[in-house]
């Protein structure tokens, strides 16, 4: 048996070729897709693609608006094992994977044997260092570097007859990857599904789409080919990452946060981590949409930063902090002068005055380190309206306080904490780590007197963020800082028919002790949204197969 794909519209045979390993293709109306489907189909324009990993096909509903089905029902990601049958609209798919692993490893090794040896060749004929220094923009550098492939893949037109068109595309593409740009991660950097690449080694690479976890079939060459790069990374913004410096910070034109961590630290094979950032400006509308928080929790504090009350995000790793941020951020008014402090550029802000300024870590002589407390201190000197942390992670916590009570209301920032009542700890502890020796009601008196709102944000076990909790600091209770809660997401279960969603609901819990000062600031709390709601009907949940198999 052959691998194959064949293509049909209403019956109608459309299109076929031959698959082959560690390559993506698309399906939908799109030009750019692998397979470009009628549009009179009803498909979308990405409506599905097919994911090739060793043996093993994935098929991929994009979000697509009417749905992909495969054997007459509807999916979301599924393998494909034997024969077949897609449908997409009006066209249906014929998938028939090669269950032969000694044929389809012969094909990705001559496959990959001709790109490299074309690369090589490419190499041999370009002077990559030359054409970066000319003064010519990266558009036209890539256009030189085409232009020069087609010319070397004529070359070897006799070794290239086997393969189909969509494939020499596919194959042109992944060497102007491997040359100019970040080889197999540069698809994934361009998927807006995608929020994080993890790179384990040079063929194991994983991304995070929808809160899961999964491995792709995208991989390196080898250790060397990971290794560069990792300083095509680095390198545009002076860093350098190497034997005496493995540990490195840094990020994509983007704005996405990059790690890297090479051996000897890493003794089996170099480490990536990119966070990526979306390119669209994070809204409470999509709050709303991802059902991440209720209409009244975003117009409670939405009155909340126009009457200037500081506020504090606290959740943990990929929790969704510094989108709420984003999302939250809009809501200052346009007049107003804000000064945004971050490790990394990661805040899109929406106003017009914005000074942005971000730390810088030490360079290989252990000099030049601007810290975030010392971007803190510098701000206050700015004459800031608002002054916005990216993330408080030490003694720039205390400045932050000092600020927030000394005339800079309307503050926000973030910090890891896995509860409200734990960012109160977390912040005592960051203020003691200033250096400054100070008893700890002191230190609690000047969170209490700053801090007016915590907002937690956590990532449920389904993978979806939610705001589980907003908090208001009610009072000192002798030298405890009472925490009471306004909001809360109550779960009450799971759905184990459905991917086991978490099922639950927002409600209300009490009324903030600052109503009538709400009212002052012509910014008045309507009381009904901190009424407690009763838990909707329960759904009837179906057991998992485990517990079937248990029971």
């Amino acid at each position: 048996m052959n691998n194959e794909l064949t293509v049909f519209e209403n019956g109608q045979y459309l299109a076929a070729f031959d698959p082959i390993p560690n390559i993506d293709y698309k399906f939908g109306t799109d030009s750019e897709c692998a397979m470009v489907l009628p549009r009179s189909s009803g498909a979308d324009s990405v409506h599905a693609s097919l994911h090739v990993k060793g043996r093993t096909w994935w098929l991929v509903d994009e979000d697509s608006s009417s749905g992909t089905f495969m054997e007459g029902r509807p999916v979301a990601t599924e393998p494909i094992v034997g024969e077949t049958k897609v449908r997409i609209g009006s066209v249906e798919l014929i998938l028939i994977p090669d269950n032969a692993i000694e044929s389809e490893d012969v094909k990705k090794d001559k496959y990959e044997e001709v790109k490299d040896r074309i690369y090589e060749q490419l190499l041999n004929q370009i002077s990559l260092s030359r054409l970066r220094r000319s003064r010519i923009n990266n558009q036209e550098l890539e256009e030189k570097a085409r232009e020069l492939l087609r010319w070397v893949i004529a070359e070897n037109e006799s070794d290239l007859i086997k393969f189909s068109q969509l494939q020499l595309h596919c194959m042109e593409d992944e060497i102007i990857q491997d040359l100019l740009k970040l080889g197999p991660l540069e698809p994934l950097i361009e998927d807006d599904k995608i929020t994080e690449i993890m790179v384990t080694s040079h063929d194991a690479i994983y991304v995070e789409r929808k809160g899961k976890i999964e491995l792709t079939n995208r991989t390196f060459r080898d250790q060397a080919h990971l290794l560069r790069v990792i300083e095509r990374i680095v390198a545009p913004i002076g860093r350098r990452i190497d034997e005496s410096s493995p540990l490195v910070d840094a990020r994509l034109p983007d704005g996405s946060r990059v790690n890297a961590v090479i051996p000897p630290i890493v003794p089996d094979s170099a480490c990536l981590t990119i966070r990526k950032f979306g390119k669209d400006v994070f809204t409470a509308d999509r709050l709303l949409s991802y059902g991440s928080m209720t209409k009244d929790m975003v117009e409670f504090l939405r009155r909340c930063i126009k009457a200037r009350k500081n506020i504090i995000i606290s959740g943990g790793t990929g929790s969704g902090k510094t989108s709420l941020l984003n999302a939250l951020s809009a809501f200052i008014d346009n007049d107003e002068r804000i000064v945004t402090i971050e490790d990394a550029l990661e805040l899109k802000m929406q106003q017009e005055h914005i000074v942005r300024m971000e730390a810088r870590p030490p360079n290989i002589e252990n000099r030049g380190e601007i810290t975030i407390r010392a971007l803190v201190k510098n701000s206050l000197r700015m004459r800031p309206d608002r002054i916005i942390v990216g993330e408080c992670r030490g003694g720039e916590a205390l400045d932050m306080l000092q600020a927030m009570n000394t005339g800079h209301d309307g503050s926000l920032t973030t910090l890891h904490a896995n509860t409200p009542s734990d960012t109160v700890s977390r912040l005592e502890t960051m203020v003691l780590m200033a250096g400054i020796e100070l008893p700890l009601s002191a230190v609690r008196k000047q969170i209490f007197s700053a801090v007016d709102i915590v907002v937690q944000t956590n990532r449920l076990s389904d993978g979806t963020r939610k705001v589980t909790s907003i908090c208001e600091l009610h009072e000192m209770k002798g030298d405890e800082i009472d925490v009471r809660e306004i909001f809360k997401f109550q779960q009450t279960g799971l759905d184990f028919s459905n991917h086991n969603k978490v099922l639950g609901y927002f409600t209300g819990v009490n009324e903030p002790s600052f109503m009538e000062h709400m009212r002052i600031c012509g910014m008045p709390l309507n009381p009904k949204w901190f009424i407690p709601v009763k838990p909707p009907e329960e759904k009837v949940l179906t057991k998992s197969k485990e517990e079937e198999v248990q029971t």
